[in-house]
């Protein structure tokens, strides 16, 4: 701006009463925060391509101060924000889920849920589920037959907790019992073989 345009432009602000700002002087490398008025050096300042020297006029926590202000003007909060951008649901939609399933996590219907689980192909919500089986869920990469066959793994390999009663679990092995006789059979082998030492030589 040439010094007649400055002139110019104090002059109308003037008559409108409006305050002209002098341009401060800072050392190399810093900037004022107008908010904070704390000078700062630009690494206190995020990045922003499209102003002259590729920060932000705020340093970083006035920045998110004014963006979390703006968030709850417009939104009612960060939660009906974040709801509203990444899932098309609002607070009400994802209280009514939480209340349908239980207040459990839609799967495991042991702990309390705490994220949206989402078909990502089209974005339809599919319920609320704990941080384990949502984690869960996305490494299997939402693939059902890859689930099944882990469902199938598990039961053939692992031991099963049932419930019987309140309290009460009975563990059943995955493998097949080992029959009595046969068992007995090798045993007694085994000991009469023992018993009567290494063979003689022949």
């Amino acid at each position: 701006m040439t010094v007649r345009s400055r002139a110019s432009y104090r002059k109308c602000a003037a008559a409108k009463g409006h305050a002209v700002r002098e341009k401060e002087s800072l050392s190399e490398g810093t900037k004022r925060c107008p908010d904070c008025q704390e000078v700062l050096g630009l690494a206190s300042f995020p990045q922003n391509k499209r102003s002259r020297d590729g920060y932000g006029s705020y340093c970083k926590p006035c920045h998110n101060a004014r963006g979390r202000e703006s968030t709850q003007r417009l939104h009612g909060s960060t939660r009906e924000y974040h709801l509203r951008r990444r899932y098309g649901i609002t607070s009400a939609d994802y209280d009514r889920l939480v209340a349908e399933q239980g207040g459990l996590c839609a799967l495991c219907r042991e702990r309390a849920p705490e994220h949206v689980d989402h078909d990502h192909l089209t974005g339809a919500v599919r319920g609320v589920l704990c941080s384990c089986c949502n984690q869960g869920l996305g490494n299997f990469r939402d693939d059902a037959a890859t689930v099944r066959v882990a469902a199938d793994y598990l039961e053939r390999t692992t031991w099963q907790r049932h419930q019987e009663c309140t309290g009460v679990y009975r563990l059943t092995s995955p493998r097949p019992a080992v029959r009595r006789s046969s068992s007995s059979s090798a045993l007694r082998h085994l000991i009469s073989s023992r018993r009567a030492g290494p063979c003689p030589p022949g």
